[in-house]
């Protein structure tokens, strides 16, 4: 059984207002998940400028494949 498959099992045995409870945190828990993402992106955003910058955006141009969809 996954960890998954076992926390649902769990979550079957809670009466209605502790599952209620354990949406609550798990909801709370994504938006943690989210606010330490965009919390990154600020942290990073601007740090390559100028021609260190332009040095990469012309490494992942070169580096990346493209692909592109049939109509």
């Amino acid at each position: 059984m996954t960890t998954l498959e076992s926390i649902v099992e769990e979550l079957r045995t809670l009466p209605p207002p502790k599952l209620e409870e354990a949406a609550s945190y798990i909801r709370s828990l994504r938006e943690a998940t989210r606010d330490e993402r965009l919390a990154a992106l600020d942290r990073t955003a601007g740090v390559w400028s100028g021609p260190e910058g332009e040095v990469i955006e012309q490494s992942i141009k070169d580096g990346c494949e493209r692909v592109r969809r049939r109509s």
